[in-house]
């Protein structure tokens, strides 16, 4: 049994704390990369990503990928249909996170998990951001009303269908108030298109 000082009860401490362990959080502690293998053989660490491991004994949450995205991608905001589907808005079931970073920043190369990037600028990038805690890790993800505003002034990405449904979803299902989504629209610029829709809902 490894003393408390080891270099692998040191690992498996960071990794429980963090409850997603990356590689390059490990070199920073002094971790050498062969004791991550090492238990990653005895099975006390299982690999959830590249470069990146969890212990074996954590329950990991069906968003685990939002959280290895946030991870990635630490100054994106997850969007759309990912943030659809966190919140148990319609019936989307993404395959890849959908995040979204601002226009001038440079997009990231990220194998894993599969992402797809959005652009925004201004109030778009700062608006209507919660920031919830997914396996131990801070994921910044959009709330319900900025969600379904996204969903309409992304609707070439989405579909107008998948916009309507949100829209419907939120509203029936109390996510937020027609008051809460007409702020975000007017903020975001599309309140004239939503507010036929708003009405037909109300």
């Amino acid at each position: 049994m490894p003393q408390e000082s080891s270099p692998s009860r040191a690992a498996l401490d960071l990794a429980r704390r963090l409850g997603v362990l990356r590689l390059r959080d490990a070199r920073k502690q002094g971790i050498h990369p062969e004791t991550i293998r090492r238990l990653v053989s005895a099975g006390t660490l299982i690999k959830v990503g590249r470069g990146m491991y969890a212990p074996a004994e954590s329950d990991p949450s069906e968003h685990l990928d939002l959280a290895h995205a946030a991870v990635r991608v630490p100054q994106g905001i997850v969007c759309l249909l990912s943030a659809l589907n966190y919140h148990g808005i319609g019936t989307q079931m993404p395959h890849e996170v959908w995040m979204m970073i601002d226009r001038r920043a440079h997009r990231p190369r990220v194998e894993e998990p599969p992402m797809r990037f959005v652009l925004g600028s201004g109030a778009s990038l700062t608006e209507g951001i919660e920031t919830v805690v997914i396996d131990r890790r801070s994921v910044r993800i959009f709330n319900p009303a900025k969600t379904v505003v996204d969903c309409f002034r992304y609707r070439r990405h989405v579909g107008l269908d998948v916009a309507l449904e949100a829209l419907r979803g939120a509203l029936q299902d109390r996510r937020c108030t027609p008051a809460e989504i007409g702020h975000y629209a007017q903020e975001g610029r599309v309140g004239s298109v939503m507010r036929p829709y708003l009405e037909a809902t109300a």
